[in-house]
């Protein structure tokens, strides 16, 4: 096996940029689901709780993954509904990742369960 490097070189003596190749990053994907069903019923715990400033930990035994469910604001209506925000973490062996969820209930009664209603990957803006 040979390698040319004179486009390289040549490239070089002329000033001009030389392009060697570059390393394409995975596209960011969800958590598997049997890890998602704990940070679910982290999402559960907190939102009921209904205060603020506090993250409820999970964690999966069988795959090591853990992380945290931390609510984001406060209580909203849409549609109708009583909506929160949260973020959750996701940590394994391997990756780390970030989503955002929708959860809402049907009444304003605190006892009322929180339906999640999405779950995506996190984006930075």
């Amino acid at each position: 096996m040979s390698y040319q490097f004179d486009n390289i070189f040549a490239k070089a003596d002329k000033g001009e940029p030389a392009t060697t190749g570059s390393i394409a990053q995975a596209a960011p994907e969800m958590p598997p689901e049997a890890d998602l069903v704990f940070a679910r019923r982290a999402a559960h715990e907190v939102l009921a709780r209904g205060g603020k400033d506090v993250s409820v930990p999970w964690e999966n035994p069988r795959s090591g993954a853990h992380g945290t469910v931390t609510p984001l604001g406060t209580d909203y209506r849409a549609s109708g509904l009583v909506c929160r925000d949260f973020l959750a973490s996701h940590v394994s062996a391997t990756k780390e990742a970030w989503m955002q969820g929708e959860a809402c209930r049907s009444s304003a009664d605190k006892n009322a369960a929180w339906d999640i209603r999405s779950l995506k990957l996190w984006r930075r803006t």
